[in-house]
């Protein structure tokens, strides 16, 4: 686990209603860091649907899309099995 000691500069009120809130703790920090990491992946995931959407490649057949999922499942395994 990586310990970071950070300095934050907030407007008066919002520092007093954030602590009355529990919202400066190292766990509602936590939490609140987890939430924005995921929702950026979210919108990351979209974005590249968008982009993808944009190029108006012609359909997968259903035989390639076997092909991709073998692909990706079997490169999982391998990162997988590299990590043990």
């Amino acid at each position: 686990m990586i310990q970071l000691e950070l300095k934050l500069s907030l407007p008066d009120a919002l520092a007093q209603e954030a602590e009355r809130a529990g919202l400066l703790t190292p766990r509602a920090l936590e939490e609140m860091l987890r939430e924005q990491v995921r929702r950026r992946r979210v919108d990351d995931f979209f974005a590249a649907a968008d982009r993808l959407a944009a190029l108006d490649l012609p359909p997968l057949t259903d035989e390639e899309v076997e092909a991709e999922i073998a692909a990706a499942r079997a490169e999982r395994r391998a990162s997988n099995a590299n990590r043990s």
